[in-house]
This record gives structure tokens, sequence and C-alpha cells, in this order.
């Protein structure tokens, strides 16, 4: 049985806030993460597009809410997958009031954006206790609907060692971790996207995950 892949990828739109968004007619898959994550870098090795997802060299630059839709192909059957990509959060270099709308717009997106599915936080193996990032996932539970799910992925694996990775899947169970280096992990992540969103059976697969990185 081959992985689910991604067959399909294109940039379509992007928006400052829920009113000038794409019409809530498709599943989608939100990304959130601090800045400079490897939010960029997971997006276009999920999608295998080198330049689908654009990163910019300033932390916090990206201020749009960016669209994706991309299409998955999966023992003969094709399946549609909206991909999101939120403004990274942590530091951005902007003015206060700038700040405070680009918070309110992305809240009120999050919140009440009907057809997000999955809320996929990506999270740096290195700093896996950032409070920023606790605090994102505290915020989340607060609202998450019965038909929404949250999934931490940790990325940049590849820069700790055996003992260090033990320990962050001993402290945070269902996580996956990716390395975009190392292209690793991608499946397991492509498996729980299509398990959330079309119920599909996954079971049988092995995740690439635990690959040596």
């Amino acid at each position: 049985m081959s992985a689910p892949r991604v067959v399909e990828a294109a940039f379509i739109k992007s928006a400052q806030s829920i009113a000038d968004s794409l019409p809530e007619d498709m599943s989608e898959v939100v990304f959130l993460g601090r800045s400079n994550v490897g939010k960029s870098s997971t997006l276009n090795s999920l999608t295998q597009r080198k330049n689908l997802a654009k990163s910019s060299a300033t932390p916090g630059k990206t201020q749009l809410i960016n669209f994706f839709e991309t299409r998955y192909l999966y023992n003969e059957e094709s399946y549609p997958v909206r991909f999101v990509d939120l403004p990274g959060f942590g530091y951005a270099k902007v003015s206060k009031s700038l700040k405070e709308v680009w918070q309110k717009n992305l809240v009120e997106f999050i919140e009440h954006r009907v057809s997000i599915r999955l809320f996929i936080h990506l999270r740096d193996a290195r700093h896996p206790h950032a409070k920023i990032d606790d605090d994102v996932e505290a915020y989340i539970s607060e609202f998450i609907r019965p038909d929404q799910r949250y999934l931490t992925v940790f990325t940049k694996i590849d820069k700790l060692n055996q003992k260090e990775r033990a320990k962050l899947k001993r402290e945070f169970p269902g996580s996956i971790t990716v390395s975009n280096l190392k292209k690793n992990g991608h499946d397991r992540v492509h498996y729980e996207i299509l398990q959330t969103i079309f119920g599909i059976d996954e079971t049988k697969h092995s995740p690439d995950e635990e690959k040596t990185v």
C-alpha cells in the first residue's frame, strides 16, 4: 500500500481577514506556528513543491492568510483539501496598531471559520516548552469544535539527538516529528489529514517519522 501523496497544489489567494477569505466550500487544514518555525518549508515539503509557500527573510513579516488548494491521491482515490497558512506569531516587527488589527482578524478567522477541520500547530523541537506555544494550544482548546481536531507537529527534529527525541515523544504523546531537511515524518502528517477529514483508515501504514533523521 503506497502512502498518500499530494498530486496537485496551487496558491489561490491571500486575505487579510475572514471577510475577504475564500468561500467555506472545502475542508481546510490550518497551519500555525511561531515565526521562523519552518512553516513555509513544511508546506513545501508536504506538497513536494519547492516554492509553493514563500518564506520571508524577516521573521513575522508575512501578515496575510494564504490559501492553497491541494489534491491527494491515495489508493487510486482523489481527495481535495485546502491548506491555510496563517501569519507566524511571536515577534512580528509591526506597529502596535497594526498588530492589534492583525490579531483581531486572526482570532476572528480561527474561531469562526466553519470550514476548518484540522489545526496543525508547528512547534520547534529544540524549544518544546516555549510559553507562546503553550498559550496558543490552551487558547485553541477553549473553542475547538467537536468536528475539529488539533495536532502538534514538531519541526527540526534532525537537530535533536536520540535521547532528546525519546524525551520529546514521552512528553508529547500523540505528536508528530518531522524533518524537512531529511524529508521524514511527512507521510504520518498526510495520514492524519486524510483520517481527520475523510475518515481514512491508516492503521496498516508504517510511519516514516520513526526513521533515523
